[in-house]
């Protein structure tokens, strides 16, 4: 049962992580000492991380979820701790926004084979280095109807984030969560969620901004936005940057039973989402022709057929986000003193 999250966690989250490596290694401000601290305390982490995911017993892995919190925060209370990394806890995501506001860490929690929750916190980056944590309390198993409110951390929608996507519109960013939720044992869910700050600096979540309003039969607006799948399957919902869209797979019951989400798989269609004044505005059909399995123009995988981290991919991987990053730098303008 653990063999797809294995993969997504090691294929998406390692990505993740090294790119974070790769875009802040100029900006690195941790002193050596503090450093060392850090690696001290993420050893301990990494076994309780790996634990929570990986162990057999169901009290194991409740008893390193209770001791991985504990640790995590006692380590984000240490000065400067927004700027490190994490990088060899490859079973916890833990993404930073695109302007460096913040950073979420999400991980999830199997309990059995049909119940799953999603754990999670939100440190703020601060001028002096202190910690500003909002934990996240996942309320999805009691929520009937997910799609039609506004949240706080207090009343979250769990899901584990691959990808924050930052949007504007009059002057206000809007942060787009896109994330991976277990959810039952026959059937897998993605979310899109906005999230934004409040006059408090204090994160939302959801809001008017998933519409339907282009649609040939409007739709009313949704709150965040889901796709429900057969868990076997290979489904997409992620932002390409070069169409400027979100893109996800159509998806039809194989059994010719939609009242099943557990029978859903992709049709080789895609829909989207396109940014318009503020909302995410749904696109009923990306392409204008079907793609075969694995056309869809994602991001680049680091494993390789078997399941396991391709270094070659991986180093590849890093020198192409380098090389961005350094022509990105080349061409900014030279300010004048």
């Amino acid at each position: 049962m653990f063999l797809p999250i294995k993969k997504y966690f090691l294929s998406t989250l390692a990505l993740f992580c090294f790119v974070l490596v790769a875009e802040q290694s100029s900006s690195q401000i941790l002193s050596k000492t503090e450093k060392k601290e850090f690696e001290k305390r993420e050893d301990s982490l990494k076994k309780f991380a790996y634990n929570i995911v990986f162990a057999q017993e169901a009290s194991d892995r409740f008893r390193s979820d209770s001791q991985f919190i504990k640790i995590l925060v006692r380590t984000l209370k240490l000065k400067n701790s927004f700027y490190y990394p994490f990088d060899s806890i490859t079973t916890i995501s833990h993404i930073y926004s695109p302007d460096s506001a913040f950073r979420i860490f999400t991980w999830e929690m199997k309990k059995d084979e049909y119940i799953y929750f999603q754990r999670g916190a939100i440190q703020m980056r601060t001028p002096d280095g202190s910690l500003k944590l909002f934990p996240l309390h996942d309320v999805s198993s009691f929520t009937k109807n997910p799609l039609d409110s506004v949240r706080t951390p207090n009343n979250w929608i769990g899901a584990i984030y691959y990808r924050v996507v930052l949007k504007t519109f009059n002057n206000k960013k809007y942060y787009t969560l896109l994330g991976f939720d277990d959810y039952t044992v026959s059937s897998t869910k993605k979310w899109l969620e906005v999230m934004t700050f409040n006059d408090h600096n204090e994160p939302v979540f959801g809001g008017q901004y998933i519409s339907f309003k282009e649609d040939s039969t409007i739709k009313p607006s949704q709150k965040r936005f889901n796709i429900e799948y057969k868990k076997e399957a290979s489904v997409t919902l992620n932002y390409d940057p070069d169409m400027d869209l979100i893109v996800y797979d159509d998806l039809i019951s194989e059994t010719e039973e939609p009242s099943k989400k557990d029978t859903y798989v992709p049709d080789g269609d895609f829909q989207g989402f396109k940014w318009v004044d503020g909302q995410w505005v749904h696109v009923n059909k990306v392409f204008d022709f079907k793609l075969k399995d694995g056309d869809f123009p994602k991001e680049k995988t680091i494993l390789d057929n078997n399941g396991n981290i391709d270094e070659d991919k991986l180093m590849d991987q890093s020198q192409k986000n380098q090389l961005k990053k350094d022509s990105s730098i080349l061409k900014k303008p030279v300010k004048k003193e």
